[in-house]
């Protein structure tokens, strides 16, 4: 009888070591290192933004198909309440730093961008955006200047850069300058191809080193005034073109505008631009499901507006007023910013890094874990 127990456990142990590794194996698929990342920022966006889509928006929206979501502290290093630029050098570069500055620290010394560092890994880059590409939140992740407004100083430096492809408006900022200088030939002399008017096909740019697109003087329309899918096109078209080569991509691509209809308390322009914003998730998370080795994060820098999804009033008869739970009446709160935590959706590889409670300048960190870039 003690043989055939001490062989009995033997078998036990040897199954449960056998359970164990299989384990093992299994948490060593679920936490694989991602070879792409998209980053996606939508300005100005806090959760009743997001909720916007879930009661306006015709079809489900594509938040809804994320499992791994978090929440971020949005302050700057030295304000309670963040503005687009301190947020997105948090983002890019993974240290607070005061409200206008790009790319640099409190004491106003470079830092290093997570495009810097993915381009020493032979990583491609790009930025795409619905604004300006040198205003505040794309310019964090190529520039470094002491304040945002400092737009031509900023463009100066893009085509200098590490990004390969970058897509969005600014065409003034490159073309007409105070200094008189076309910076589009200097693009070229830095092996870019460089178009004004309108996207390409992938076809027409397979063999290119590196793109951009220009594509208005400024900002880019308004979704109300007719710009169509443009983000949505632009943010494939740098998905096709960063991957051609294989070697692993980082692509940041914002929905700019939310941030302004809440800046203008527009309820209509807020709300078309976020659905908009939803339908690129829905694009990107269609190819890392497919593509199985993209990690994709989908956050904002802060919120804007103090939007709020509030019951409709009405007044009744005998002039007093009553809220009608029936129907939904978006109101503000500020025309500027607030501090409220933002959400963070996370989907793919290293995924589950980005739930619980962390500082916005945590995402870079948890970036640079999941890929191993900074190694």
């Amino acid at each position: 009888m003690k043989l055939l127990t001490k062989i009995t456990i033997s078998f036990i142990a040897i199954g449960l070591s056998c359970c164990n590794q299989a384990n093992i194996e299994n948490n060593k698929t679920i936490i694989k290192t991602p070879k792409n990342v998209i980053f996606l920022i939508s300005d100005g966006t806090g959760l009743s933004q997001i909720s916007s889509a879930f009661y306006f928006k015709e079809s489900m929206p594509n938040y809804k198909r994320f499992q791994n979501i978090g929440l971020i502290k949005t302050s700057s290093a030295e304000e309670d309440v963040t503005d687009s630029a301190a947020g997105a050098t948090a983002f890019a570069c993974g240290v607070k730093t005061y409200n206008s500055a790009i790319g640099v620290d409190v004491e106003k010394k470079d830092l290093q961008n997570i495009v810097e560092i993915a381009s020493t890994k032979n990583i491609k880059t790009g930025v795409i955006a619905t604004s300006s590409i040198t205003h505040a939140t794309p310019a964090s992740f190529y520039a470094h200047v002491f304040d945002r407004g400092q737009e031509e100083d900023i463009a100066l430096q893009l085509h200098k850069s590490e990004i390969d492809f970058f897509a969005g408006g600014g065409l003034n900022f490159f073309t007409k300058r105070s200094d008189k200088q076309n910076l589009l030939e200097e693009f070229r002399r830095n092996h870019f191809t460089i178009y004004t008017d309108n996207l390409s096909d992938f076809s027409q740019i397979a063999f290119s080193q590196k793109v951009g697109f220009l594509l208005a003087e400024y900002k880019m329309p308004k979704m109300e005034d007719g710009r169509g899918d443009f983000l949505s096109k632009a943010t494939e078209l740098g998905i096709e073109f960063l991957s051609k080569d294989n070697l692993g991509f980082f692509l940041m691509s914002e929905g700019s505008q939310i941030d302004w209809g809440g800046h203008s308390n527009d309820a209509p322009y807020l709300i078309s631009e976020l659905i908009d914003f939803d339908n690129v998730i829905g694009k990107v998370l269609d190819f890392a499901e497919k593509d199985g080795n993209t990690l994709v994060v989908v956050t904002s820098d802060h919120e804007t507006g103090g939007f709020t999804l509030a019951a409709k009033k009405r007044k009744k008869e005998d002039g007093s007023v009553s809220s009608d739970y029936r129907e939904i009446s978006p109101t503000f709160s500020t025309g500027g910013h607030s501090a409220t935590l933002i959400p963070v959706f996370a989907y793919g590889p290293g995924s589950e890094e980005f739930v619980g409670v962390y500082e916005n300048n945590e995402i870079f960190e948890k970036i640079l874990k999941v890929t191993h870039w900074d190694k």
